[in-house]
């Protein structure tokens, strides 16, 4: 029995521990992306932070661009652009750019950040984040357009001026939007083009999100390009094998997050009992009952995961990918 469309995209790891040779690193990052290209995955998908020392990271914009020329035929974006730190002119002006690089296939994922030192440092209260994004929001489809435009706002201002190029698609990007409480979600039903779920959330946690998602798109009247859902996701040769060969790489990455600020997800509990309903480990078999199972829960349909962390190695990362890929051709056939 088909099951419906279903997609998977790559949430590629560009943030490494800070004894690592980043630049020597870069080839790894085109394999990825070419690897996954040629498994049949259907976009590519960039994290966004600044300020996260030790951890070194390589900013968004321009890892994008430099790797759109391997994902060509795949949907590429940020997952997630911390929207409220940036003027949304510049923004939208950088979407443009990047939907004519990828041949309108760029996709905006954007969220309102939690991290206060970034706040602090771009000298942007937290209390102002939802009225700027979702100003933001307003004004970058206005710039997408086309033409002069006067945007008279609370935190933005244009008075008869239009952005410098058109984005191939016509009024410019999709836009994802990120969420983990009701606000965020029906925010993200009223404005957005569809739903973002974040990694870390459980099944549990996230059901009912949905329920609240999908009540918001009846009020609003809208529906969503998709149902995407982001997750850490390994798959090994055996479901032991692939809890050994990520453990420790997974561990780092949420440690990472404590950190910087955000309570540890691990903070209590085990390892084993947090990947529990959150990450997608396992043998072929076993990931592929899983990712049915989310698509049977929560209605899901676009699966980006994130496949690699801080000190995960090349050959289990490819190999990783590349059952991915053959998990989901099966899935298209069924």
């Amino acid at each position: 029995m088909r099951i419906g469309a279903m997609k998977v995209g790559l949430f590629i790891n560009t943030q490494y521990p800070e004894d690592v040779d980043v630049a020597a690193q870069i080839p790894a990052l085109v394999e990825q992306v070419r690897v996954a290209r040629d498994a049949g995955f259907r976009s590519l998908w960039f994290p966004h932070h600044w300020l996260t020392e030790p951890m070194q990271m390589l900013q968004i914009m321009p890892a994008m661009a430099f790797l759109a020329t391997e994902a060509r035929g795949m949907a590429i974006g940020p997952n997630i652009l911390i929207l409220p730190l940036l003027n949304p002119m510049h923004v939208a002006e950088e979407a443009a750019t990047l939907d004519v690089l990828s041949g309108g296939n760029y996709v905006l994922g954007a969220g309102l950040g939690y991290r206060e030192p970034e706040f602090t440092a771009f000298g942007i209260p937290l209390a102002e984040r939802a009225g700027r994004f979702a100003e933001s929001v307003t004004l970058m489809r206005k710039l997408w357009g086309g033409g002069k435009i006067t945007h008279e706002g609370k935190f933005f201002t244009v008075r008869d001026a239009g952005i410098s190029l058109k984005p191939s698609r016509p009024g410019g990007p999709p836009i994802y939007v990120a969420g983990l409480v009701d606000g965020a979600v029906r925010r993200a039903a009223r404005i957005g083009d569809a739903w973002l779920i974040a990694n870390a959330s459980s099944i549990q946690e996230i059901a009912p999100r949905m329920q609240t998602y999908r009540a918001a798109l009846a009020e609003y009247g809208r529906t969503p390009l998709e149902f995407p859902i982001a997750r850490e996701c390994y798959v090994g040769a055996s479901r032991a094998s692939a809890y050994a060969e990520c453990k420790a790489a997974l561990e780092y990455k949420y440690a990472a997050y404590a950190a910087w600020g955000m309570t540890s997800p691990l903070e209590g509990t085990s390892f084993d009992d947090f990947a529990r309903d959150r990450f997608i480990i396992g043998d072929k078999a076993s990931v592929k009952d899983e990712i049915l199972r989310y698509r049977e829960l929560l209605g899901v349909d676009h699966f980006i995961m994130r496949s690699q962390w801080p000190g995960l190695e090349q050959d289990k990362v490819l190999g990783s990918i590349r059952r991915l890929g053959e998990i989901f051709a099966t899935l298209d056939h069924s």
